[in-house]
């Protein structure tokens, strides 16, 4: 049997499919290189997935009906899929809200759709986000909190795919849960987040431009944990057809402050930052209550940001040949 990931070339994608790969899994993967940022990132990634025996790439768009439905065809031993295909963050949702709604919210009806004529289908796990919690103020974010104020249309949609997905396991007996995840970071992460953009302008001596006049905490999560915690669900599908969510995040909500210093004494450089109020639709603060993910799973986080941090930087180091 196989299992589909779409989005194999982005972060968490590369990492959950390496790793089921490494397992001795077969893996379909799909991806569709959005310039979102640079494919280049994603080209890399995937590089090392197409050396590795058992995996199969597609490269298509979760949003594209025909094509996704005949998935089930070509590829008919699938039996579980991780759906992290979409546009991804918060300020980008305001500058194309369009390609945001047609990704994340019609590209995951049609993967409903195609895991609801899966016969086999065991489990159907896919990525939400912390973005959803919105304008909640109680901390730490439990996944059964109230989530009916998002910020941004990002958060929007991933709200919607959180609701789809509750409607499609009552009305076909789907087993379903979804994740959200909170900031994650390390190798191979994305240009677009601010990891990458505070190694880039360290490195560089270009500014870093800090929200809400820098008083900003984050659950900043190491991705390898993030990998490892997104396969333990997978593993353990609901015992009965159903929709879960739960939180997958460090636990530990890091003042960016001091995360910035973290990058400083890797790159043995100070940071030049500039302090500016916040924009709409950004956190100020988030924070993972991931107790039930931890009872319901047996997973904890195991990298902290003082160990995860140099471990990014040496890769970004690496990456870029510096």
């Amino acid at each position: 049997m196989s299992i589909l990931v779409t989005g194999v070339a982005g972060f968490i994608g590369a990492g959950v499919a390496g790793a089921l790969l490494a397992r001795g899994e077969t893996v379909v993967g799909i991806d569709n290189f959005s310039d979102q940022y640079d494919p280049v990132l994603k080209f890399a990634r995937l590089k090392g997935l197409r050396e590795t025996t058992g995996f199969i790439f597609l490269e298509a768009d979760v949003a594209e009906r025909e094509p996704m439905l005949a998935l089930t065809q070509k590829h008919g031993d699938l039996d579980r899929i991780v759906h992290l295909a979409a546009h991804s963050g918060v300020r980008q949702s305001m500058v194309d809200p369009y390609v945001y709604v047609q990704t994340n919210v019609m590209g995951h009806l049609v993967m409903l759709e195609l895991a609801r004529g899966i016969t086999e289908l065991k489990h159907f796990v896919y990525a939400s986000a912390s973005s959803v919690y919105g304008a909640n103020r109680k901390l730490p974010f439990v996944a059964a909190d109230r989530v009916d104020r998002p910020l941004s249309l990002y958060a929007a949609t991933k709200r919607a795919d959180e609701l789809m997905t509750e409607t499609y396991a009552h009305l076909y007996g789907m087993r379903a849960t979804g994740l959200r995840y909170f900031t994650v970071y390390g190798p191979w992460g994305r240009p677009d987040m601010s990891p990458y953009i505070f190694a880039k302008a360290i490195h560089e001596g270009s500014t870093i431009q800090l929200n809400h006049l820098g008083f900003i905490k984050r659950d900043c999560s190491y991705i390898d944990d993030i990998v490892a915690g997104t396969l333990a669900v997978l593993d353990k599908p609901p015992v009965d057809a159903g929709h879960r969510i739960y939180n997958l995040g460090a636990a530990r909500s890091e003042d960016i402050v001091q995360v910035i210093a973290l990058f400083e004494t890797a790159f043995a450089r100070k940071a030049i930052v500039e302090l500016r109020p916040g924009e709409p639709g950004t956190l100020q603060e988030t924070a993972a209550d991931i107790a039930d993910t931890t009872r319901d799973f047996g997973w904890t986080p195991k990298v902290t940001v003082e160990q995860g941090i140099p471990l990014f930087v040496d890769w970004f180091k690496s990456y870029n040949r510096l």
